[in-house]
């Protein structure tokens, strides 16, 4: 595929807090458009409607529309794997926000739904297509620090009842910083060393009951029903093992965010919630360098966070490659198949604690194949 193909069409399920991220995703490409979108709430897909110009439909008009060969899952977790299953069966391919679903067994009746009618199912994170990622990637692949034995990930703050315009169901099952921002993490790291083989944890509830301090539902009480810190060990099937902890307990903290100790040196990796920021290595002399990562797509900041902090945020990269992945005939990069290994991690850190035992994962997967370098999505029109 030489030049610009004529731009897949999508559909969007879900009008809550994250869609503007795929719209305006949508919105920079040239090679996927958002045509419509629903919700349970119709006011609620008017009104992204009239902001994205597109149309506001009912979920089964949107199902039922020819011209969608894709569409975007937004709903809250609890709901994912009963809208996936809807949109498969009529018979067009899903791509879901993480995780993948609330719950395993209906995570994997999904995919397997998908292989059985040749859809593809795809799901975020995308955020490892980052160029800083992809330059620890590229620094792995060449050997820069041997091979991997251990590594490192933190992830950790007070929660999302601060800023959050809704934030009730982050404390449900489906939620929790496991399973809302271990995705990032737990991809990365797939990405980077390939499958987790056996997982061990301990996890708990540091506070049962916590206050809004967002609007519009300051005040208001959510009973919290998931561990809020968790640690654990990721054993991967290479030998690697990885040290994993995810908070929504600690006011402040100076963990990094992705470290990696291999045989030749080590790899200082950056928040996996972005896509840019400058990863560091360090070999036998003790010297931290930086990688350079300008040959790598999808690393510009794109928008400033509350912070002030420019960050750089290619939300639907991943959509926009398993579009084009179709289109060739070649695999996606955020695949089920990934989604779904992730998922089993990420239930593991808790079974784990709650069964007071290591667990083996059932599922494996490949390792998603390095984004080619280049300046931006014109990188997916390559079938590599």
């Amino acid at each position: 595929m030489t030049s610009d193909p004529k731009p897949v069409v999508l559909g969007l399920i879900g009008c809550g807090n994250i869609s503007d991220s795929y719209f305006n995703g949508a919105a920079r490409s040239s090679l996927i458009r958002i045509k419509a979108c629903a919700d349970i709430h119709p006011a609620a897909a008017q009104a992204k409607a009239e902001q994205h110009g597109v149309q506001a439909l009912t979920v089964d008009q949107l199902l039922a529309d020819p011209e969608i060969e894709i569409v975007i899952n937004l709903t809250v977790p609890v709901a994912h794997a009963a809208v996936a299953q809807q949109v498969l069966a009529a018979g067009k391919h899903v791509y879901l926000e993480k995780p993948l679903a609330a719950d395993f067994g209906d995570a994997l009746a999904m995919v397997q739904t998908a292989r059985e009618r040749g859809l593809r199912v795809g799901c975020a994170p995308d955020t490892f297509f980052g160029a800083s990622h992809q330059a620890m990637r590229a620094a792995l692949d060449a050997g820069r620090i041997g091979r991997v034995v251990g590594g490192a990930v933190a992830v950790q703050s007070h929660g999302m009842e601060a800023w959050h315009p809704n934030p009730n169901f982050f404390f449900q099952p489906g939620g929790g910083p496991v399973h809302d921002l271990g995705p990032y993490y737990v991809t990365l790291l797939v990405h980077l060393l390939g499958p987790v083989r056996r997982v061990s944890s301990a996890a708990t509830i540091g506070l049962p009951r916590r206050t809004i301090s967002s609007q519009p539902l300051a005040g208001q009480t959510i009973d919290v029903n998931v561990p809020t810190t968790v640690n654990g060990t990721l054993e991967f099937a290479s030998g690697a093992n990885v040290s994993y902890s995810s908070s929504w307990d600690v006011w402040a903290h100076k963990r990094e965010a992705v470290e990696l100790y291999g045989t030749e040196g080590s790899l200082l990796g950056v928040d996996p919630n972005f896509f840019g920021d400058v990863p560091q290595v360090c070999g036998p002399d003790g010297q931290w360098q930086p990688l350079p990562t300008e040959a790598h797509p999808f690393g510009t900041a794109t928008r400033t966070l509350r912070s002030g902090k420019a960050v750089a945020d290619h939300r639907a990269v991943g959509l926009i490659d398993m579009a084009m992945a179709i289109r060739q005939g070649r695999p996606h990069r955020a695949s089920g198949d990934l989604a779904l290994h992730v998922l089993e991690v990420l239930d593991a850190l808790l079974r784990s604690s709650a069964e007071g035992r290591h667990l083996t994962m059932t599922t494996t997967t490949e390792r998603p194949a390095a984004v080619p370098l280049g300046a931006d999505e014109r990188v997916f029109l390559t079938a590599g």
